[in-house]
């Protein structure tokens, strides 16, 4: 699916990206988010960690790399056009969908009330497990509680309805890192995939090999247009439409 066709299908004017970590949608979905800046969507970015307990610099504190990859995310957004991060205090490599990570994610769909919402997969993708990474899983189940029902009930988080923040239903999720088998959108990000490697080439302290990551990534992209293009791939969920029948 184009860019164009994808703003359009899906009525998109505001997208919530959420990542357990730093770098985390700069491989899965950059490409994607770059070309729906450039087509007047707003993206923000919700991380749940500081990325503390990653990169190869045994000698630096995790105070010193959350600072620093902290840096680096935010460099990386504005390549993409990212208009914001917000960066939540979950444990970097023990992430959990606990109640109360579920009710910030909550509060920050409610305060933005995107048509969308972008994150990683909650099911274990075993075509190559390095997708699923335990913080993943937990961050795509923790945005999927949110999305339904949470987000939409309004007998959930009563103190956030006391605060205005008033339930309302987000219509799409995008999720990276699917297994192959729940694969169903793949989004034509030709023209953006040096902004998705220039992203990526910010995250300097997780690359141990710069060159070999850039081959990786062009390796793991879907080649479209007689392999003269590029996709992202996602597991594309239609939450609400007009037919839908909601429950609590």
């Amino acid at each position: 699916m184009s860019p164009d066709e994808l703003v359009s299908r899906l009525g998109l004017r505001t997208v919530l990206a959420v990542a357990a970590h730093p770098d985390d949608i700069d491989f899965g979905a950059s490409g994607t988010i770059a070309a729906l800046t450039s087509h007047g969507v707003e993206v923000r970015l919700c991380l749940l960690t500081a990325g503390d307990a990653g990169g190869f610099d045994l000698g630096r504190t995790a105070e010193e790399t959350a600072r620093l990859r902290r840096a680096e995310q935010e460099a990386a957004a504005a390549v993409v056009g990212i208009s914001e991060v917000t960066l939540l205090d979950e444990r970097d490599g023990f992430v959990q969908p606990s109640d109360e990570l579920v009710g910030q994610l909550v509060r920050l769909m409610r305060q933005l009330r995107p048509e969308a919402v972008l994150s990683s997969h909650p099911e274990r993708a075993w075509d190559r497990l390095q997708k699923s990474h335990p913080d993943h899983l937990a961050a795509g189940e923790a945005v999927v509680r949110a999305v339904y029902p949470y987000v939409e009930n309004p007998f959930a988080y009563p103190e956030l309805a006391a605060e205005g923040l008033e339930a309302f239903k987000i219509q799409h999720l995008l999720l990276m890192g699917a297994p192959q088998e729940r694969v169903n959108l793949r989004v034509d990000i030709t023209g953006f995939e040096d902004r998705k490697l220039t992203a990526l080439d910010r995250h300097l302290s997780q690359q141990r090999d710069a060159d070999r990551m850039r081959e990786f990534v062009m390796e793991q992209l879907v080649r479209v247009h007689g392999a003269g293009g590029y996709a992202e791939e996602f597991h594309h969920v239609t939450v609400n439409d007009p037919t839908t029948i909601s429950g609590f």
